[in-house]
């Protein structure tokens, strides 16, 4: 059945609503709720910020860092330094992953802090976000700017900041090949995998220096498309300042990197600082693209967007222990975020199942294992297409994976 088919079917039952045809072939129906029904359902207390609940998680997760980090340095340290180098290897591995976990941990801190989500107090905020974002080399201010920006406009095909897709013609042209979507044969598991490596380990450095899956900006030089540049066109004028002082925070913890080597040693540096920072890196792309992308999901054109609509266009999913317990509940309320990002993360739960009572089928959730979420979502949404509903655009690939390419269903 053609894509046209379906929707013409699709249209004869849901006559109130504008629908359009998801990667697999099922029948989207636009939101219709306002974001007034959304707000009007969360309980009054899930607003409540508690500065003395917020900081105990920034020095719990501070405390167990530092608690591994003495551990596996000093106190168990004896013990290892005599094994086998193979076994060396799996415990510094995994020293470095568990301290990874904890980072991203603090991560997720700051990211309250620049939603002001963390207190009732800004400066508080700004202070804590910088202080924790600095230590990361994530430059607080400018990602806190840019990413507002995203939550204002999520989902909508030429405002959004990050994770926007390519379109059909772009991703033509993005291959290289002036040809119709039909004539590209099938991209190998091998070149999924290269992609996948490469978005993962170097991703976050790339969108921060870059704005790679951000908007183009063609009148503007390349080289200022970053989060560095204060008069970068990823930012408006009044924010100068704060670019400059996010700036200082990156030169600040380059210092004490510096002081840090000279002290302790490059193997002190790497351990415990360089391979949890890589580990950071890679978990927040891990959890940013898979709240964004998945083969339900839509993205507008400026017509056809609205803030309810963009805010339902991203995907709640669950990642074990891991998830609420170290990650702050970010990867299982983000729905319930992007509706309202100054909820606590500890008042989520209650808000979020609040809103899904007026979201209905409109909410998303998948509790597939992540991973394999990962690479279908790899293989399944290279670019999107509006084809067969004018301004709601849908995933398609070039993988023979669902409906859009004119090719075998799998």
């Amino acid at each position: 059945m053609s894509q046209s088919q379906y929707v013409t079917d699709a249209e004869t039952t849901t006559e109130s609503c504008k629908v359009a045809i998801d990667t697999h072939g099922n029948v989207f129906k636009v939101p219709d709720y306002t974001i007034k029904d959304i707000l009007s359902a969360i309980p009054p207390e899930c607003y409540n910020r508690k500065l003395a609940v917020s900081l105990y998680y920034v020095f719990r997760d501070i405390a167990i860092m530092a608690g591994i980090g003495y551990f596996a340095n000093v106190f168990a340290y004896p013990y290892v330094k005599d094994l086998h180098v193979a076994a060396r290897f799996v415990y510094w591995a995994f020293y470095g992953y568990v301290q990874g976990l904890f980072g991203t941990g603090l991560w997720v801190l700051a990211h309250e802090c620049g939603h002001q989500a963390f207190s009732d107090y800004g400066a508080v905020n700004d202070f804590v976000g910088w202080v924790l974002h600095s230590y990361l080399l994530v430059p607080y201010f400018s990602w806190k700017y840019t990413h507002s920006k995203h939550h204002k406009a999520t989902g909508h095909i030429t405002r959004d900041m990050v994770f926007v897709p390519k379109t059909k013609e772009d991703f033509v042209k993005s291959r290289g090949i002036l040809a119709d979507i039909d004539e590209f044969s099938e991209d190998s598991p091998i070149r999924t995998l290269i992609e996948l490596l490469t978005q993962q380990l170097g991703g976050w450095i790339y969108y921060l220096l870059t704005n790679v899956t951000g908007q183009p900006y063609p009148d503007v030089p390349k080289w200022k498309w970053n989060h560095f540049w204060p008069s970068s066109p990823v930012f408006d004028d009044k924010d100068y300042i704060y670019i400059l002082l996010s700036d200082l925070g990156i030169l600040t913890q380059s210092l004490v990197l510096k002081i840090w080597y000279d002290k302790f040693g490059g193997w002190s540096v790497f351990i415990n600082w360089f391979v949890p920072y890589i580990w950071v890196n890679h978990w927040l792309v891990f959890i940013t693209y898979l709240q964004h992308t998945d083969a339900s999901m839509p993205h507008y054109e400026a017509d056809q967007w609205s803030f309810a609509k963009g805010a339902a266009a991203t995907i709640d999913r669950q990642f074990g222990f891991i998830g609420p317990h170290i990650f702050h509940d970010i990867i299982e309320t983000h729905v319930l975020h992007h509706y309202c990002s100054r909820i606590p993360f500890y008042n989520a739960r209650p808000a979020s199942e609040a809103i899904k009572k007026v979201m209905g089928e409109h909410y998303r959730f998948n509790d597939e294992n992540m991973w394999v979420s990962l690479w279908k979502s790899a293989r399944t949404c290279q670019y999107v297409d509006d084809a067969d509903s004018k301004g709601v655009y849908m995933f398609r690939n070039v993988n023979n994976v669902g409906v859009g390419t004119g090719k075998k269903k799998n």
